[in-house]
C-alpha cells in the first residue's frame, strides 16, 4: 500500500503530538514531519516531499496565510487548515479555502474531543489527498448579476443542495448566481461548529440572497438560505399554517457525518416531495447520494456536479452510480440548471 505522507505546520508543540498521535493507527497515512512555523515547513517540503499539508494559520515568523499563498503559487499540494475557530480565526479560514485550501478542522480542544480528531482528521487528509487542486485568483471575483427567477408560486418549492470537499467555494459560485427572490434554499455542508455561522455571514455579505445559519424552527421563505449548523443535522418540516421550517438537532453521525446531507434531502423528500430540486456538489465519500435517490424517487428533480469541475467527486459520482440525478451538469452550469428545474416544477404546478 502506498501510504499518504503527510507533514504536519503548527506552532504548538502539544497540537503537533495531538495530530501525530491521531494518525498513528491509520495504516494508508503516514507522518513523515512536523514544522513549528512555514520557514522550517518550507526546508522540510524540499527534503520530505510530504503529499498533504496540515497548516495551522497563527505562526512566528510567518503568518498561515501567506505561507498558503506563497505555497499555492511556488508548490501547489493539498492543505488541510487546522484552525482555532474564534472570529478572526474563522475568517482566516474563509480566506484559506479562497486561496486553495481544500479542507478546514478545528483545532482539538474545548469541546472538540480527541476522539473526534481522530475520526474526522483521518478523514480530510484522504479526502485532500484525493482532490483536485484549484488555484485561486488574486482577488475575489466580482459578484455576477443573476438572472430573474422562474415562476414559482411562493412557499411551493425547495432548493436543496449538499456538499463537502470543495464545498464552500462551490456553494458561493452557486448562491451568487441565483436570482434574490429564489425559492428557498436549505443547505448542508460538512464544517465545523462555529465556521458554519462565519460561512453563513460571508455568503450573506455577497450573495443577493438573505443566508443565515440554521436554528431550530426557522422559517424557510423565498429568498431565504438557511445552512445547517456544524455538528448538527438539519432536517425540512412542513409548517402547520403552510410552507417550510427546519429543525436543527442533535443525532448520530450518518455516513460519518453530522451535519448529514443524507439527512436533510431524506427530509425534504418526506416534506416536499416534487416540490423540490435537489443538488449535489463536490465532496469525499457517498453522504447524500441516497438521500438524493429518495428526492428522485419522490418527484424531485435531481442535479449532480459533474466529475471535471468537482474538487473531490466522490458524493456525487455515488449518486450517479444509483441513478439519482436527473442530470450531470458542471459546477458553472449549475444554478441555471436548477432555475431550469424550478421552471419545470412551475409548468408542473
Amino acid at each position: 500500500m502506498t501510504k499518504t505522507r503527510i507533514l504536519i505546520v503548527d506552532d504548538s508543540a502539544i497540537v503537533r503530538k495531538l495530530l501525530s498521535e491521531a494518525l498513528s493507527g491509520e495504516k494508508d497515512l503516514e507522518v513523515v514531519g512536523t514544522a513549528p512555523d512555514p520557514v522550517v515547513a518550507r526546508d522540510k517540503i524540499l527534503a520530505l516531499n510530504p503529499d498533504v499539508l496540515t497548516l495551522d494559520i497563527e505562526m512566528p515568523r510567518m503568518d498561515g496565510l501567506t505561507f498558503l499563498r506563497k505555497l499555492m503559487h511556488y508548490r501547489p499540494m493539498p492543505v488541510v487548515v487546522i484552525s482555532s475557530l474564534g472570529q478572526a480565526g474563522c475568517q482566516a479560514a474563509l480566506e484559506a479555502l479562497r486561496l486553495g485550501a481544500v479542507e478546514v478542522l478545528a483545532k482539538p480542544g474545548g469541546p472538540y474531543s480527541v476522539g473526534e480528531l481522530r475520526m474526522d482528521l483521518a478523514a480530510k487528509i484522504r479526502a485532500a489527498a484525493a482532490a483536485r487542486l484549484r488555484i485561486a485568483p488574486a482577488e475575489p471575483a466580482a459578484r455576477p448579476e443573476p438572472p430573474p427567477a422562474p415562476p414559482a408560486p411562493d412557499g411551493s418549492a425547495i432548493i436543496a443542495i449538499g456538499a463537502s470537499t470543495g464545498g464552500t467555494e462551490a456553494i458561493q459560485q452557486v448562491l451568487t448566481r441565483m436570482p434574490a427572490n429564489s425559492p428557498g434554499i436549505v443547505i448542508t455542508q460538512h464544517i465545523p461548529p462555529v465556521f458554519s455561522r462565519a460561512f453563513a455571514n460571508r455568503l450573506n455579505e455577497i450573495c443577493p440572497l438573505e443566508v443565515k445559519e440554521a436554528c431550530d424552527g426557522g422559517a424557510l421563505a423565498r429568498g431565504r438560505v438557511l445552512i445547517a449548523p456544524g455538528n448538527l443535522h438539519m432536517l425540512l418540516r412542513k409548517s402547520p399554517g403552510g410552507g417550510f421550517r427546519v429543525a436543527v438537532q442533535d443525532g448520530p453521525r450518518v455516513c460519518y457525518q453530522r451535519p448529514s446531507v443524507d439527512v436533510m434531502f431524506s427530509s425534504v423528500a418526506e416534506a416536499a416531495g416534487s416540490q423540490a430540486v435537489g443538488a449535489l456538489l463536490t465532496g469525499m465519500g457517498a453522504d447524500g447520494a441516497r438521500g438524493l435517490l429518495k428526492m428522485k424517487q419522490t418527484g424531485a428533480r435531481t442535479i449532480a456536479q459533474d466529475e471535471a469541475s468537482c474538487v473531490v467527486f466522490g458524493m456525487p459520482k455515488e449518486a450517479i452510480r444509483l441513478g439519482a440525478a436527473h442530470q450531470v451538469v458542471s459546477l458553472g452550469r449549475m444554478p441555471a440548471a436548477i432555475l431550469g428545474q424550478l421552471s419545470q416544477i412551475a409548468v408542473a404546478g
